[in-house]
């Protein structure tokens, strides 16, 4: 066998790479083609006042359902998303107080950063989902080390810190949902007022809301990698996942 055949069975085997999710898309179509559709083509001259609400909608909502389709796994937060984006449409069509929007856009968050709280009672914290996996880290290899170091128990302790901070950046975005919903949207529903002020909050949501909690995410990540190297005296090059099988 030839090192050609050779590389073709292993990629045979291997199979395609997962095609990665694409950022531009993601921001074009869950913020900015909402946003400027609830902004500049919802008034009565254009789409009108729901089915501007409706078309603006289904762009994220479009988006989430292929997303699952193409990846066929259910992905929980991204179920969430679907599920708000849903609210935030019904809500909107009802004409119901704004301040419903405003509760909805705290309790998602908020409810993950109790769930991730929870967990810790459990066999199963949800910050092995978010920072402690195989995607992420060698997992072996760092419970190997571990092990041999005799640091379980305060790699345990680690881990319960890590729950702590990734808590704490869902219940910021929490607050920082509600007090964005409560500042911006103070129309009645069924205005173009309120529909320019709901893209105005769509716009915002990712530097006002998304930014500071992803910081705080990766300052759980650092904190991780860091009290990992100590426990298990290996380097970052040694247990960051490359998708090597070592």
């Amino acid at each position: 066998m030839t090192d050609s055949d050779s590389v073709t069975e292993k990629s045979t085997k291997l199979g395609p790479n997962p095609k990665r999710e694409s950022l531009l898309a993601n921001l074009l179509l869950n913020i900015v083609i909402p946003t400027i559709i609830l902004t500049k083509f919802s008034g009565e001259e254009h789409l009108g006042i729901k089915m501007g609400i409706v078309v603006a909608l289904a762009f994220p909502l479009v988006y989430g359902a292929r997303d699952f389709m193409v990846s066929r796994k259910l992905n929980v937060f991204s179920a969430l998303g679907f599920v708000s984006i849903l609210l935030t449409g019904g809500i909107s069509l009802l004409e119901l107080d704004p301040q419903y929007i405003a509760i909805k856009e705290a309790a998602i968050p908020g409810l993950i950063g109790l769930a991730t709280l929870l967990s810790l009672k459990t066999r199963y914290p949800l910050v092995k989902t978010f920072l402690y996996n195989d995607k992420v880290l060698k997992v072996h290899k760092v419970a190997a080390a571990l092990r041999e170091y005799g640091n379980e128990t305060a790699f345990e302790r680690t881990l319960r810190n890590a729950s702590y901070l990734i808590a704490g950046s869902f219940f910021l975005s929490s607050f920082l949902n509600y007090l964005l919903a409560k500042l911006i949207l103070v129309s009645d529903p069924g205005t173009v007022a309120f529909n320019e002020e709901l893209g105005k909050m769509t716009a915002l949501s990712f530097p006002v809301i998304a930014v500071p909690a992803m910081l705080v995410m990766m300052f759980a990540l650092f904190y991780l990698f860091r009290r990992i190297r100590h426990l298990t005296h290996l380097g970052l090059d040694e247990v960051i996942n490359d998708g090597s099988n070592d």
